[in-house]
Formats: C-alpha cells, structure tokens, sequence
C-alpha cells in the first residue's frame, strides 16, 4: 500500500479577495498511519462561556419551588428539574453544579447596596468584585475565557471572540456610580480591559472570514459572496483530497454558504421594513431567538475551523425588559424575574428560564451533529451556562443556576448533578474549569479549592 508523506497543515486556510476561511479537521491533515492524539492536528477542548441574567426561579430557595432549576438528586442519573428539562436528549454531556454563591457580586459597603445587576456580570467569569466607579478608571478580574485564550489561543487566527445580543450602548454610570461597561461585557483581558461584545451577526461573519480592507468592501458593495474569491483554491484543493475529506469540505462550505445567506434575507427584510430600531444595526433580527441561533451556528463555524477556540457570549443585559414571544411568556423579563414570591409568577419565570435552556441546548446540539476528529465537536468542548444572579427578586448571588455541557476532551464524564455545600464560591467552579482545560492556577478570585467533577 502507498502512503503519502505529505499532509496538509491543520492552519491551512483558502484565499481569495482578501477572504481567510479557515477549515475544518480533515483526513490529509493526520500524517499517514499516525493516531491523531499524537499529532499537530489533535483537537484541543473549546471553550464557549454563556450568560443569562436575572438568575431562575427555585435557584436559591428551599422547599416548594427548589425542583424548578435544581434536580433532586445528586450525582448521576438524576430526574431533570422543569427548566433543565430541554437538555435530557444531552445527559451524557450535561454537568448540573449546584449551590455555589458568587460572593464578589454582593454588596461591599452601604453605598453599593442596591446596585447588583450593575456589577453581577463583571463578576460572572472573574470571580472579582468590581470597582465602584462611573469614570474610566475600571477594575475587576481577569476573566477565565481570556485566561485560557493567553495560554492556547495564539496559534489560532483569533484568540476569543465576545458576541452579545443586546448592545445599550451607554457610557458613564448606570446605576450608583458603577461604570455601564460592567453591565455590557463579561470578558475581561485584564482587571482594566473590557473586551466589547459584538452583537451583529454580519460583522461576526466577517470577522471570521476575512480581513478589513479595500477588498472586503468592494466584494460587500457587489454583493458577492466570500465564496466566490477562495473558489480556485477551494478547487485546487478539492482535487488533492480523498473522497470522504471531499464530502466534508463541500459540506462545510455550504453551510458556510447557508449562513451567510441568512444573514443577507436579515440585512434585506431590515432594509425594506417599515418599523424597525433603527439604532440596531442591518445583520441583527428582530427576533432573540433567531438572532441567538445565528450566533450559536457561527461559533460552531469557529470551532470547527478552529478560527478561534474560545467564545463568550451574553445572552442578555441586566435589567432588560424584552419580551420573548415564543416562550409563551408575555411578561417582560426584568418585570417578572421580581416575582413578590407570587407562585404564579414563580411558575412563570421558571417557564421563561426553560425556555432560555432550550434555546441553549441548541448550541449544544449543533456542536454534537459537528464531526470534529476523533468524536464531535460537544466531545472537544466545555460550555459553562448559567447567571451570575442567584434569586433577582431578592438581588441576591447564592446557589447560582449554572451547568456545564461537553466532554472536554474525556476531562468531564457528564450525566452528573453535583450539590456543592452552602457557601461555596461560584469561583471554585470557575477554578475547576480551567484546571479541567489544563490550565495550571493555584486560584481564582476568591476560589478556595475546586468541586468535585
């Protein structure tokens, strides 16, 4: 049997018109009779962190309603609670963490008494209390995607990225002299730099894809696709590859394709609408659901072509009063996750909270259907869920709603819910995670050990 020598780098990427498409693992890039684990080529874990605010209804509260977020049991093969209901299909992958508080988040002193949704997200990742300030003099913590993106993201073309769903815009305070930046971001390259998250999907397309330029906007002013230009380069190197690598390179760039056609229909029904925010921009769709899923399919493109292997995404600004009709909740968010301690509204804030883990588990799902190497791409990920607030009727940071979905690379078994005891830092979870992807810490801010995973 012939065997080939040369193979194909794992940073190989088509050209043309100032476009860069990465791609996806293929065959040619394992050398011949080589197990993958051993070579260049071998996955490493993807980290994609996740925000929700407003916390969950039975989040933090014994008794009656403690079923709605946390599952009964301990360990494994528990029963799902109601709003982690939509991830039962993913058991396998699914970490549930319970009980831990996110002390950082809670008031320091008199003065910042009543200011938690303006600080709870610059703690969601950082485990740092945030310095109480309205200039530009901010400080908080480094944050865990950023840590891991300084150890092993260099030898992507881009080391993180940060997508958003919602961009307020504001500078300044936004409550009791805590700076708005808190509030838009949860990633953090250092104590004193925010990292701002994009929030529309035709510039995270583009950020993926190509290079700012002449180039880039002659092909956007002609309407071409980033397609077009790496087509001699995507021929050339269809004819060196063997048939099973041809199927997998023709079907990622169609969806390729597909994506960027959806965010084109986007762009077109925006332009033509008589009613519209006229402040969002063209790319972004009027409706959460859509625009979440968009963005989840192109950090499955990222990840696959391992453009980058860190993404942080913020699902939502606190005290946002959007109302999200397919959940079948009319009432607006903010509104409603201050339920008085009325049972119906508990019962409808919990509705809301599935709803939101249902809209995740998509994410999750698309990762799993992603052929990544040796498994998929859910196998090669660790994705953290969950809010920095615990019960947002009360503003209080204890028994955190969180879960972690992925296998890590084999360093998370899944099908476990673990009942962290009272008092444990949210850190610690944090802590975990990052020695989980083979960060090297002693700590976190104010972690005291890691939980048992």
């Amino acid at each position: 049997m012939f065997v080939a020598k040369k193979f194909l780098s794992r940073r190989a990427v088509l050209r043309g018109m100032g476009v860069t498409l990465g791609l996806p693992l293929l065959d040619a890039m394992v050398p011949a009779q080589t197990p993958l684990r051993k070579t260049a080529a071998s996955p490493r874990t993807r980290l994609a962190c996740l925000e929700m605010v407003h916390g969950a209804a039975g989040s933090t509260e014994e008794g009656a309603r403690q079923h709605y977020w946390s599952p009964a049991q301990d360990g494994a093969d528990f029963d799902w609670s109601y709003s982690l209901e939509p991830l039962a299909p993913l058991r396998e992958y699914i970490t549930v963490v319970s009980g831990t508080d996110a002390q950082p988040a809670e008031p320091s002193a008199p003065c910042e008494d009543g200011a938690d949704h303006f600080r709870s997200s610059a703690v969601f990742l950082t485990a740092a209390h945030a310095k109480q300030t309205a200039g530009p003099d901010v400080l908080n913590g480094t944050s865990i995607d950023q840590i891991y993106a300084q150890r092993f993201g260099r030898d992507t073309r881009l080391p993180s990225i940060q997508l958003g769903i919602e961009n307020i815009g504001l500078g300044g305070s936004c409550g009791l002299e805590y700076n708005c930046v808190y509030s838009q971001t949860i990633s953090w390259a250092s104590p004193t730099d925010p990292l701002p998250m994009t929030v529309n999907p035709r510039a995270v397309f583009e950020m993926l894809f190509s290079e700012a330029g002449p180039e880039r906007t002659a092909r956007r002013l002609e309407g071409r696709s980033v397609l077009d230009g790496t087509a001699p380069d995507a021929g050339r190197l269809q004819r060196s590859l063997g048939a099973a690598d041809r199927g997998r390179l023709s079907a990622y760039l169609e969806e390729v394709r597909a994506i960027e056609r959806r965010i084109e229909a986007i762009e077109m029904r925006n332009a033509t609408a008589e009613e519209r925010e006229l402040a969002a921009p063209l790319g972004v769709p009027d409706s959460w659901e859509e625009h979440v899923k968009l963005m989840c399919d192109l950090q499955v493109l990222a990840f696959r072509a391992e453009v980058t292997r860190v993404s942080a995404f913020k699902l939502s600004h606190d005290t946002s009063n959007r109302i999200f009709p397919e959940s079948g909740v009319d009432a607006p968010f903010h509104t409603l996750s201050h339920h008085i301690e009325r049972p119906l509204l508990i019962a409808e804030f919990a509705k809301l909270n599935r709803y939101h883990v249902g809209v995740a588990s998509y994410f999750l799902e698309k990762l799993k259907s992603t052929p990544d190497g040796d498994g998929n791409l859910l196998d090669h990920s660790l994705v953290l869920y969950g809010s920095p607030m615990g019960d947002s009727n009360f503003h209080n940071h204890r028994r955190l709603p969180l879960f972690l979905a992925g296998h890590a690379g084999g360093a998370l078994k899944g099908n476990l819910h673990r009942v962290c005891q009272a008092g444990t830092p949210h850190a610690n979870c944090l802590l975990t995670v990052m020695h989980k992807l083979g960060v090297d810490i002693d700590s976190i801010g104010d972690s005291t050990g890691e939980v048992s995973l």
